[in-house]
């Protein structure tokens, strides 16, 4: 298992031998970037049969802080000062395998290796292939690093390294301006929750004098770290995890980065940069849950706002991308209410059956933009007679994120309400119903407008998936269909993803009756529904639209949050830094710091004004001098 630190480094490598000798190499180094991340799945089932032997491996054992078996390999990186001295500073680095790195390894290495491979198709005869292919390589190497990290600093560099490999992405087509502004707000808004994030280390670091995770945790468990520490560091951990994960108020950044790449959407929104902050939540829960564990209530209050929001927005967004994008702010708003409520193994059940769902979609999504060149779905629709192989997958990864049994999501879903219903009152289990039935209603939606109804007769000519797309699609669908089954508590000697991936204790799933039966049958309602509406168009929905005009407005413009923070911007920030600029101009440059010396300017030409280069006058300014000194003198003694 301590050869695990492989599986980043390997893309890492081929990033910048792509950049370089990319031009040389067959595909211009999209192979190579392939084969790296390739390597890095292999030796992900590597690590993951060796765990499974842990128990006889040194470096392995119980951690009494999550109660999950846990390897930890540690390097020194440098120090500073004398060994043994008070105050000498030592760095080092490692790795931490446990359940939730497995887990995590296993859905960034499979989702970016079938997110590449369909890449090879979806970006054939792009200008800049190669470079394409050297970011994806980063950006997914960097994702990797901030799994398998056993520090804060190891960490924070990985979590901005992300950032600026999105950056990249999204503005991938940097011709376009739109791109641009994307890639721009991206960076951003995620570098604001970054700021929380960067100061909650520090004050773990200052507490604990040390950036690892472990002995942070040692330090809440043994009651080290004070609960105001624990709490204040928490929450501005939170703030960072907000920002990657497009949270309530910093979601805004998460639709604009449809600007890129279809297959860039897909791995962001499935395996990186947006489930980062899910992660980091589910990383640092020894902190969330510590003393009267006040923390985990915000991030389910902020969780439920974004998912129930989220949802109304994806209900009537028109973009076929832009739907899939308000999906996966409202589902990690899910992942996010969960943990909250304590359903740490629901939530990270969650974000890997959500993940594949979410990357079939968008391949899916790929497939008609790639064919038809159109995403909006106002233009779309009867795609099945044509593209009968991406209605299949797209229609699997909706009818799974839909909660419809006995697909994956079914399956997550009804973890994630079962924790909710156990550990918050009523309001949150019903609201939390009332998102998953939002999430059927916008995903039937999707389905059955874009690949149901008539053909428009442009489109006649659309063809399917070519074979290199096509195969991650099925891969992918066979995931979103089963792996559900497969991970649930099933009565037998199996356990299931439950008892695998535990936090505190072994629990395997447990099926909730009522729950279940009900989001099934209100996902299997709203289905229906949507295909009456937008298929069969039995209904019309002109009068529901005239008679909540108002409200639909306001959803429509996704609650004004963008027009709210353009404002702020115009009328406040750009006020305020104006005010800043001039007080720094007009007073600190030229009266603090440029004033004595203006003044010490002025005196000198002035002064100067006596020399003339004249000996007479020298002369008689020493006589007047000595006259005026002379009397001076007289009369003080007089």
């Amino acid at each position: 298992m301590e050869w695990a630190w492989l599986i980043p480094v390997l893309s890492f490598g081929a990033a910048p031998l792509i950049v370089v000798f990319g031009r040389f190499i067959p595909g211009k180094g999209a192979l190579l970037s392939i084969l790296a991340i390739a390597g890095g799945f292999g030796v992900f089932w590597f690590v993951f049969g060796s765990w499974l032997d842990a128990t006889a491996i040194e470096n392995c054992f119980t951690d009494p802080s999550t109660g999950a078996l846990t390897c930890h390999y540690e390097r020194s990186w440098f120090n500073a000062g004398l060994p043994g001295l008070t105050d000498s500073v030592g760095l080092s680095w490692g790795i931490i395998v446990d359940p939730l790195t497995i887990a995590m390894l296993g859905l960034v290495t499979f989702v970016a290796l079938m997110v590449q491979i369909y890449s090879l198709g979806y970006m054939h005869g792009d200008p800049r292939f190669g470079w394409y292919f050297a970011v994806h390589a980063l950006f997914a190497a960097s994702m990797l690093t901030i799994v398998l990290a056993d520090n804060f600093l190891l960490l924070y560099v990985a979590w901005e390294l992300v950032g600026v490999c999105s950056y990249l992405l999204i503005g991938f087509w940097h011709e376009l301006p739109s791109a641009r502004e994307a890639a721009k707000k991206a960076f951003i808004v995620t570098r604001i929750g970054d700021v929380g994030l960067l100061v909650g280390i520090l004050l773990i670091w200052r507490d604990v004098g040390s950036f690892s995770m472990l002995e942070a945790f040692e330090a809440v468990r043994t009651g080290a770290m004070s609960e105001g520490v624990a709490t204040a560091a928490a929450v501005l951990l939170f703030l960072g995890a907000m920002g990657k994960s497009a949270q309530v108020p910093f979601h805004v950044w998460l639709p604009d980065a449809m600007e890129g790449p279809t297959p860039v959407s897909a791995l962001i929104h499935a395996a990186t940069m947006v489930v980062a902050g899910v992660f980091l939540v589910a990383r640092t829960f020894p902190l969330f849950e510590a003393y009267d564990a006040d923390p985990l209530l915000m991030v389910a209050i902020v969780g439920l706002v974004t998912a129930l929001m989220a949802s109304t927005i994806a209900l009537v967004a028109t973009d076929l991308k832009r739907i899939l994008a308000y999906s996966t702010i409202s589902h990690l708003g899910l992942m996010m209410l969960s943990l909250g409520a304590f359903g740490y193994t629901a939530a990270i059940f969650h974000m890997l059956a959500h993940g594949f769902s979410k990357a079939l979609l968008f391949l899916g999504a790929g497939s008609v933009i790639h064919s038809t060149r159109e995403q909006e779905t106002g233009n779309l629709g009867g795609l099945r007679k044509v593209m009968p192989l991406t209605t299949f997958v797209f229609a699997v990864g909706a009818l799974s994120l839909g909660g419809v049994p006995i697909l994956a999501g079914f399956w997550s879903k009804d973890e994630v309400l079962t924790a909710v219903n156990d550990h918050h009152n009523v309001v949150f289990i019903v609201f939390a119903l009332i998102t998953a039935a939002f999430s059927a209603l916008y995903m039937g939606r999707a389905l059955f407008v874009t690949f149901f109804g008539r053909l428009p007769g442009t489109m006649e000519h659309v063809h399917d998936a070519p074979f290199s797309m096509a195969g991650p699609l099925v891969l992918l669908a066979v995931l979103a269909a089963g792996f559900g089954v497969i991970s649930f508590n099933w009565p037998g000697n199996f356990g299931g993803f439950g008892t695998f991936l535990f936090f505190g204790h072994a629990e395997g799933f447990h099926f909730t009756y009522w729950i279940g039966i009900l989001s099934a049958v209100v996902a299997v309602a709203a289905f229906g529904l949507t295909y009456m509406i937008y298929s069969r168009r039995i209904f019309s929905l002109d009068q529901i639209r005239a008679r909540f005009a108002p409200a639909l407005r306001v959803v429509e413009n996704k609650y004004y949050f963008d027009e709210v923070y353009q404002w702020t911007i115009d009328r406040v920030v750009f006020v305020f830094s104006g005010f800043v600029a001039f007080f720094d101009r007009a007073v600190m440059n030229d009266v603090v710091v440029n004033g004595p010396a203006d003044i010490v300017r002025k005196a000198g030409v002035t002064l100067r004004l006596h020399v003339t280069g004249h000996v007479y006058s020298y002369t008689l300014a020493m006589v007047l001098g000595s006259t005026g000194l002379g009397i001076f003198i007289w009369l003080r003694t007089v």
